[in-house]
């Protein structure tokens, strides 16, 4: 299986090592400083208590030769316009694209751009970053990831990914409902995000506050009543992981973008993660003033180049 990986960071570089742990032939196209970062280092990750390294095939956007069986796309949401056109000289008539991005809009800037039947629906459970120096850390035990073809059945393309990625040690698995499994992510997450960076915390510092447990159950219902209204409503397994994550007053759970602010990143991806959700719950005639209230404050953020606080 010859795949392609859009990014080599926190996300992109630790599903492409595992990959090539399990013998596919992967390339990863980054960005030069990263190109040199790889070349000099190999592609570094520390993941329970190991720390593995390897050398693998880096090119640059017009360096690309195509076709790959499957490009696997990491780029942050606001990156998908470049990111699409990066990886277009990789698609061949055969070729799939597997994003790993949060929320739903991204499939359809997709879909319009390769084809609906050539975008899969991914859905990953870890949490990792990427530290100054290259180095991808894989923290806590979670590493789950969900592969479906979003006609609900289960192609030889879809088994066979999912398979590489076992082989490479990753818990994965074939989804017949991938949207269904996209959603219920989104529900967890778009919460998530807006409780831990609007109130600049983790969820156990937001839950010792007085109000703090309430703040966090009513921007999940926001949440669960725009994906029933979608016809998407989360299953109570979905509903009592969210639950569990959001609401654990000993957790040190925060969003991945609310650690992009403490680093202080121009930009992060709240349009794509909550403005959009905030969009889909209003063109069914739903309010979501907890999630809306999280949004503006991220909107300043974005607009001030990463300066809010």
């Amino acid at each position: 299986m010859r795949i392609l990986s859009l990014g080599a960071g926190a996300i992109g570089g630790y599903y492409g090592l595992r990959l090539a742990e399990a013998g596919a032939d992967v390339t990863l196209l980054v960005r030069p400083g990263r190109a040199a970062q790889l070349e000099r280092d190999g592609l570094v990750v520390a993941s329970r208590g190991e720390v593995r390294r390897r050398r693998l095939p880096v090119v640059q956007a017009g360096q690309v030769g195509g076709p790959f069986d499957v490009v696997l796309l990491t780029c942050k949401a606001y990156d998908l316009g470049p990111a699409m056109e990066a990886i277009a000289p990789a698609m061949g008539p055969g070729s799939l694209v597997l994003p790993l991005l949060n929320g739903i809009a991204h499939l359809d800037a997709l879909d319009e751009r390769f084809g609906t039947a050539r975008v899969l629906g991914g859905v990953a459970y870890i949490a990792t970053m990427m530290e100054a120096d290259g180095t991808i850390r894989h923290a806590g035990p979670a590493d789950t990831l969900v592969v479906g073809d979003r006609s609900g059945a289960v192609t030889p393309e879809v088994r066979a990914l999912a398979e590489a990625y076992v082989a490479g040690g990753v818990a994965a698995r074939a989804s017949e409902g991938i949207l269904q499994d996209l959603w219920e992510k989104w529900c967890m997450l778009a919460p998530g995000a807006a409780l831990t960076c609007l109130m600049h915390g983790t969820v156990g510092e937001v839950m010792a506050t007085e109000d703090g447990p309430a703040i966090a159950r009513g921007r999940l219902a926001e949440a669960r009543a725009i994906a029933a209204a979608h016809g998407h409503a989360p299953r109570p397994p979905a509903v009592a992981l969210a639950d569990r994550t959001l609401t654990d007053p000993q957790s040190r759970w925060a969003a991945s973008m609310m650690r992009d602010i403490q680093q202080g990143a121009p930009r992060v991806e709240a349009e794509h993660i909550i403005g959009d959700l905030i969009r889909r719950g209003r063109e069914r005639g739903l309010d979501s003033p907890l999630l809306a209230a999280a949004f503006g404050h991220l909107q300043v953020y974005n607009a001030q180049g990463g300066r809010a606080a």
